[in-house]
C-alpha cells in the first residue's frame, strides 16, 4: 500500500486515574494495528494531555494551549479507536471532556471501541459513547472488543491470556473501520463535511 493511502489510527486511552488499565489495553492494541499495512498508529493518553475541565459559555473564547495542542492531532486522523473502562455504570468524564472540547475533529471520521470492566465488560460505557459520538457527527462501528474482568484476562506480559479469539477480535475491527476510514476520506476529499444550516 502506498504511503498516501495508509490510515493515521489514533487511539485515545480514556481514563486517567491512578493505577488504571488503559495504557495496557492501549499498548496490546497497537501492537496489533501496528502488524496491518493500512495503518499508521498513535497513541493519545488522556492523563498526560492536560485538558482543562472548565470551558467557557463563549463559542469564541480562544481555546486554552492543551487544546490547541492536541487539536492538530484529532485533526490529522482517519479513524480513532477508544479504549475505556466503565465507571458507575458509565464512562470516565474525562473523556467526555475531551470529546466536548473538540467538534470539526471529529466529524465524518469513525470511531471504534476497546473496553474494559467486570461483569458488563465495559459494554454499558460503549453503549453511551455512540451516542455522544453520534452528536459530534462521527461515525461509529459495530464492531468491538471487550475484556470481561479485566484484572484476570491479562498475563503479566501484558498479553490477554485468550490471545487467538482476541486477535480475531481485534482484527474484525480493525477490518471494519478501516473500511469506513477510507470511505469517509474519500467522501470529505470528494465534498466537504457541513453541518446543516
Amino acid at each position: 500500500m502506498a504511503e498516501r493511502d495508509r490510515l493515521q489510527l489514533v487511539i485515545i486511552i480514556g481514563s486517567v486515574r491512578k493505577g488504571r488499565f488503559g495504557p495496557v489495553v492501549a499498548d496490546w492494541l497497537a501492537s496489533r494495528a501496528g502488524r496491518r499495512h493500512d495503518f499508521d498508529v498513535d497513541i493519545i493518553d488522556l492523563a498526560t494531555a492536560w485538558l482543562p475541565d472548565v470551558m467557557s459559555a463563549d463559542r469564541d473564547a480562544l481555546r486554552p494551549r492543551a487544546v490547541q495542542d492536541l487539536a492538530p492531532w484529532l485533526g490529522a486522523a482517519d479513524a480513532f479507536v477508544v479504549v475505556t473502562p466503565e465507571y458507575n455504570q458509565s464512562f470516565p468524564a474525562a473523556l467526555k471532556n475531551a470529546i466536548d472540547w473538540y467538534d470539526e475533529e471529529w466529524h465524518a471520521k469513525p470511531v471504534a471501541f476497546v473496553s474494559y470492566g467486570g461483569a458488563s465488560s465495559g459494554l454499558t460505557a460503549v453503549a453511551q459513547l455512540r451516542q455522544v459520538f453520534a452528536d459530534v457527527h462521527a461515525v461509529t462501528v459495530r464492531e468491538t472488543v471487550s475484556f470481561h474482568n479485566y484484572w484476570s484476562s491479562f498475563g503479566a506480559d501484558g498479553l490477554p491470556l485468550a490471545r487467538e479469539e482476541c486477535d480475531e477480535a481485534a482484527c474484525k475491527m480493525f477490518d471494519r473501520l478501516g473500511w469506513w476510514a477510507r470511505a469517509l476520506r474519500r467522501a470529505r476529499a470528494e465534498e466537504p463535511y457541513r453541518l446543516p444550516g
